[in-house]
């Protein structure tokens, strides 16, 4: 399970992602020997999850968004939660971090309310894209297609509706990447 040696994802998040959403598809992705760095806008050492409805745990944030290089990183996913990506869109140097990352043809990958990121990027036009179903009138006001699919791929952008799809998220991530 190392078809994924040398590649570099980073994870955009900030306090309030849904922690399976993170900790998951970084689990997942790591088995398959790549590195994720957890990249944060906040500049603190640690962010905290959202899980039960309550506060879940904390992740170390490996490089902070000001010194993230799109260079560095072959492809970028973006967790939802609520909050992480209400926050996140707001972001001007976030947003500018997912342009660019779309930009040079590098896979992005969205899950659940990590869409709304992709709308406000304005990387939404157009595509095919799945998120969590409260997310849909947004995306197609946004001008995407919305369907209601585990996973849907359009070119280098990748979505998800839930963290039941988690598995198939992080699958098609991992294929993206190895061919």
């Amino acid at each position: 399970m190392s078809h994924l040696t040398g590649k570099t994802l980073a994870l955009l998040a900030t306090d309030g992602f849904e922690q399976s959403e993170l900790l998951e598809p970084r689990r997942l992705l790591e088995a398959h020997g790549a590195r994720v760095d957890v990249v944060s806008p906040d500049g603190k050492q640690k962010i905290r999850g959202w899980k039960d409805k309550d506060w879940g745990d904390e992740v170390q944030v490996d490089v902070p968004l000001s010194k993230a290089d799109p260079v560095a990183y072959d492809a970028l996913v973006l967790p939802g939660g609520v909050i992480n990506p209400d926050t996140l869109r707001g972001d001007s140097k976030a947003i500018a971090f997912i342009r660019d990352m779309a930009g040079a043809g590098k896979p992005v990958a969205a899950i659940c309310h990590g869409p709304w990121l992709l709308a406000e990027s304005g990387l939404a036009k157009g595509r095919r894209l799945t998120s969590w179903p409260s997310v849909k009138t947004d995306l197609t006001n946004a001008g995407a297609h919305w369907q209601d699919a585990e996973v849907v791929v359009d070119g280098n952008i990748i979505t998800s509706r839930k963290p039941d799809d988690i598995p198939a998220f992080s699958a098609a991530i991992a294929q993206s990447l190895a061919g």
